[in-house]
């Protein structure tokens, strides 16, 4: 799929993406900084789009991890499962309040999401946070890129520990917030 297209699809869609544009290399860097993945074995995605965060996922994740990518856009998905063919990928069409299901009764290490919270309907948004915090392990780590701080008070009901990070390097500026 073209990157036209897929720009076609993110505008289309926009109530779902959430965004104007995709990530930034240099966003990426600075979100996947935070994460510890040496020894993670099952790592999730929320809102894989154009592949860039799981591009930098993959390229930074030991071999025998598992990375499930949950997208609700199925041309997204379509997209992402031809760029990424590996079998410890996992690309799920479905909401991301569905990944339990997909756990087994195991936990995460580590869960990673660009997802645009802030256009997500307040239930599905606190479905969607209750089911990141108890599908992580207790060690693991929630990272989520934002356009707004004031996510983070919304966070704060879920997680005990949040630290922030501001990038100036992507459209829009973006806040990283680091939970556990």
């Amino acid at each position: 799929m073209n990157k036209s297209f897929l720009i076609k699809e993110l505008f289309a869609n926009i109530k779902t993406t959430g965004a104007v544009t995709f990530s930034s290399k240099s966003l990426v860097n600075k979100m996947l900084s935070f994460a510890n993945f040496k020894g993670a074995k099952i790592i999730i995605e929320l809102g894989g789009g154009d592949g860039s965060i799981t591009k930098g996922i993959i390229d930074r994740m030991d071999k025998d991890a598992t990375l499930m990518v949950f997208e609700i856009s199925e041309a997204f998905c379509k997209n992402l499962k031809k760029q990424f063919p590996q079998k410890n990928v996992q690309i799920i069409n479905d909401s991301a309040e569905n990944m339990d299901k997909y756990l087994d009764g195991k936990s995460a290490d580590l869960i990673l999401s660009s997802l645009p919270f802030s256009l997500i309907p307040k239930e599905a948004r606190n479905n969607i946070y209750s089911k990141t915090r108890s599908s992580l392990d207790k060690n693991g780590f929630f990272i989520q890129i934002c356009y707004s701080y004031l996510l983070k008070f919304q966070f704060a009901n879920y997680f005990k520990n949040i630290r922030t990070a501001f990038t100036l390097k992507n459209f829009p500026p973006a806040f990283i917030l680091i939970c556990k």
